[in-house]
């Protein structure tokens, strides 16, 4: 299909290393996602509750073949098991679908995701490299985000930015739940607190696609337990370049192994770790505004400016 994103490739900026050949691939295997499911998804489990199809596994020997070809130097860690020239300096974080669940049930939240990690010689297993590259594409709304260390982010071709909602109470946020074991976590309790404390909580289901939401600004923050490095790699990096932020819930510095991410505009993460750290400790949760309470702050921040 040609479109807004294979026609953005083109207009890349000069000097772009990764991200023109990485966006190929990427439309590649989107529209590959789009014949499967004009097609119909057959599904199968990989877990108790974990769905994996025909698609995730296709389309991720499509982008290992690509890979290979564009960067033979470049290893591969892929969703669905590709482990490849893993002590080389870079390597890509792939997912091939990120947001099974959506695609299997025809739900048109779904995207491919692809970050690209550099780790110089001599870094140790467990520690992070430097995410330098960033492609994620949603084939069904024909959107591709880009970015590369040092040069932004970019939503087909065009520069993006973090919003600039300034308040927890005026901000819209997104999560996730995991697929299993889903009555063990937590994060039920902080989907409540954060949806009475906010314009809303979205729960769309690909972390990916949440991340780059962020990015260029449709919503303001996103938190999630026990991701994989294929589900941040590239969202994270299309954040920090679109001038948002990016840490775990106590606002430490975030790792690709951790457990937790917490991203948001910025301007409102000092707000998201203040009410993490309380919920945590059970403490000091402050009553919810009352929306005459609500307007009058808006008022008065209104007439501060």
């Amino acid at each position: 299909m040609s479109g807004a994103a294979e026609a953005s490739i083109g207009s890349l900026e000069a000097g772009l290393v990764w991200v023109p050949q990485a966006a190929a691939i990427a439309l590649e295997a989107g529209a590959r996602l789009r014949e499967f499911l004009a097609q119909g998804v057959e599904t199968e489990y990989k877990g108790d509750v974990d769905i994996v199809t025909i698609a995730d596994r296709t389309v991720e020997k499509l982008i290992r073949s690509r890979l290979g070809e564009a960067f033979p130097e470049h290893g591969i860690y892929g969703e669905e098991g590709t482990r490849e020239r893993m002590a080389g300096e870079f390597r890509w974080y792939v997912d091939p679908l990120d947001g099974t669940t959506n695609f299997a049930h025809s739900y048109p939240q779904f995207c491919v995701s692809m970050g690209l990690e550099q780790r110089p010689a001599g870094l140790a297993p467990e520690e992070d490299g430097t995410l330098v590259a960033a492609v994620i594409y949603d084939p069904l709304r024909d959107e591709l985000f880009t970015a590369e260390r040092g040069r932004g982010s970019r939503l087909n071709g065009r520069p993006m930015r973090v919003s600039r909602t300034a308040e927890l109470a005026e901000a819209l946020l997104s999560t996730g739940f995991p697929s299993r074991k889903r009555h063990a976590s937590p994060n039920v309790h902080f989907y409540q607190e954060f949806t009475l404390r906010s314009h809303g909580v979205r729960r769309a289901g690909s972390a990916a696609l949440d991340l780059a939401y962020v990015a260029c600004g449709r919503l303001d923050a996103f938190w999630e337990f026990n991701l994989n490095p294929w589900d941040t790699a590239a969202g994270i990096l299309l954040i920090t370049e679109a001038g948002g932020k990016v840490t775990d819930f106590a606002g430490d510095p975030f790792r690709l192994d951790s457990r937790e991410v917490l991203v948001s505009n910025a301007l409102i993460h000092a707000e998201l770790v203040s009410l993490f750290t309380d919920m945590f400790a059970g403490r000091n949760l402050a009553p919810i505004p009352t929306p005459q309470e609500f307007a009058q702050r808006r008022a008065a921040r209104a007439a501060a400016k």
